[in-house]
């Protein structure tokens, strides 16, 4: 089952790649509907999800937002689309989440300025050069600053992906060939370890969503891994009820074969230490 990460920037004409290479591997694209996901989880309004990620949002709504659990819910939603198969995700981190699937490609869309002006201004019908170039360096500084914030990572940094497609050179039939000839090679067929990896990776995020979503754990920040359907919680928790909290939730969590609890609490870590917190 096919998938591919797919990022791009404002009018380099990255759609129109997107919805070829759709067509000719017979995949859904999926862009919108990851951010219906996250302001479910998050019960508020989606144009909020979607003007933060376009880098509009007001100060009070940059304020109110929980930056984290944005984070937290988008992951859930791209891994589990990957687990499903046979889609291409746009934007929404995908390209950062699911590089570490050797059987998903990741690949981003680019084009220089002055071009992505020009194109900018046809669609949007104008000659206003000035507003189609503040248009696309509001969404780039969004772009970047999420990606800086959530992956600590430059975007543009070409080492992040496995294609780098300029439109200014290739059009977008060839752009859509290169892509889906990537998809189809050798370096990207899905093994059962690469599969066992995304599941895992799928079941981790599923497991912090749900800490999350739980009013009785959304404030809990312990490490959690998916190993081989498993689920590994590691840190340190407050006391033995936030301990049995946190594995409830965990276990209840759909794919979870087991826990492997390695938590611990602040209570039993000052008696074995008591020496180190009294000089704190």
């Amino acid at each position: 089952m096919a998938v591919v990460a797919f990022t791009q920037e404002m009018a380099t004409l990255g759609s129109d790649v997107a919805a070829g290479v759709c067509e000719a591997l017979g995949l859904e694209m999926v862009r919108h509907e990851v951010g219906d996901h996250v302001a479910g989880k998050m019960q508020v309004k989606k144009s909020l999800i979607r003007r933060l990620r376009e880098g509009k949002a007001g100060p009070f709504e940059r304020w109110t937002a929980d930056e984290k659990s944005i984070s937290i819910f988008t992951a859930e939603e791209v891994f589990d689309l990957a687990v499903k198969g046979n889609v291409l995700i746009r934007g929404w981190g995908a390209t950062m989440l699911l590089r570490r699937v050797a059987h998903i490609p990741c690949v981003r869309v680019c084009a220089p300025m002055g071009l992505r002006v020009e194109r900018l201004m046809k669609r949007l019908e104008t000659d206003d050069e000035a507003l189609a170039q503040h248009e696309i360096e509001v969404d780039d500084h969004a772009r970047a600053t999420r990606m800086a914030e959530h992956f600590d990572v430059h975007w543009g940094n070409p080492e992040l992906y496995d294609l780098t497609l300029n439109t200014e050179r290739l059009p977008v039939a060839t752009c859509v060939d290169m892509v889906v000839g990537l998809a189809r090679s050798a370096s990207f067929q899905e093994t059962p370890a690469s599969r066992q990896n995304l599941a895992d990776l799928a079941l981790a995020a599923r497991a912090r969503a749900a800490l999350k979503a739980n009013p009785a754990t959304a404030g809990i920040d312990v490490h959690i891994e998916g190993r081989a359907g498993r689920l590994l919680l590691r840190g340190i928790v407050a006391n033995d009820r936030e301990h049995a909290l946190c594995l409830e939730v965990a276990g209840a969590v759909a794919g979870a074969a087991g826990i492997d609890d390695e938590l611990s609490t602040m209570s039993g870590r000052m008696k074995l230490f008591p020496q180190q917190h009294l000089r704190k």
